[in-house]
């Protein structure tokens, strides 16, 4: 392992987008030297990379760089997919994703973070973001899963954002009338593999030893 090139993956610990990729890693049992980083002062090798300036940024071996995490998670899940998140339809899989990144996301930053945007009202918001939930509704009501009784690539690439709403009010989401969802976000909220994937690590210097992220 040590005279062995890894991939190189930018992260930020709290980013719903660096947390589903993160997981698909570890799932998949490959490993990658990861660098923490903080928003406000990204480091230039990675904006060399990747000049949008967005995480999560991996960087494989060969210098190929992916900077999208749907992408990174395909990767990951690609090379090894020991608990089969991609098994089932990956085509219903892919579309409930762009529906969660193109209708839900714009939603939920407008109601979370109020205070960059100018003139909203957070709660229209709030509402227009439970039309995406009222669809997750209808699949949870069905299954313990989105797709069926285990957790799939579906599953963990949209459940990072519905976490990150429901921490916006909890005293709301608990009592919201969305009972499978909320079972559903709150079980992930707990598991295992939510706990390692936020471990927190020291933030990234060009001198520091690499952390190897998926051991």
């Amino acid at each position: 392992m040590k005279n062995e090139i890894l991939p190189i993956l930018y992260s930020f610990r709290r980013c719903p987008y660096a947390m589903r990729a993160r997981m698909a890693i570890l799932v998949s049992g490959v490993h990658v030297e990861l660098r923490e980083i903080v928003l406000s002062d990204k480091p230039v090798e990675m904006l060399q990379a990747s000049p949008k300036g967005t995480v999560p940024v991996l960087i494989l071996s060969d210098g190929t760089v992916i900077d999208e995490s749907l992408d990174i998670m395909l990767w990951a899940l690609g090379a090894n997919d020991p608990d089969g998140w991609m098994q089932g339809n990956l085509v219903e899989m892919l579309v409930m994703i762009e529906r969660c990144e193109d209708e839900f996301k714009g939603h939920l930053d407008q109601y979370k973070y109020v205070g960059r945007y100018d003139g909203i009202d957070p709660i229209h918001h709030r509402d227009a973001a439970c039309q995406f939930l009222s669809v997750l509704e209808g699949y949870l009501e069905k299954n313990t899963y989105l797709f069926g009784a285990s957790a799939c690539l579906g599953d963990m690439a949209i459940v990072t954002f519905v976490r990150q709403f429901a921490n916006t009010d909890r005293s709301w989401f608990e009592s919201c009338e969305y009972p499978y969802v909320r079972q559903w976000v709150l079980r992930f909220m707990d598991s295992p593999i939510l706990l390692s994937v936020m471990h927190k690590y020291p933030l990234w210097h060009a001198k520091d030893e690499p952390i190897i992220f998926g051991e």
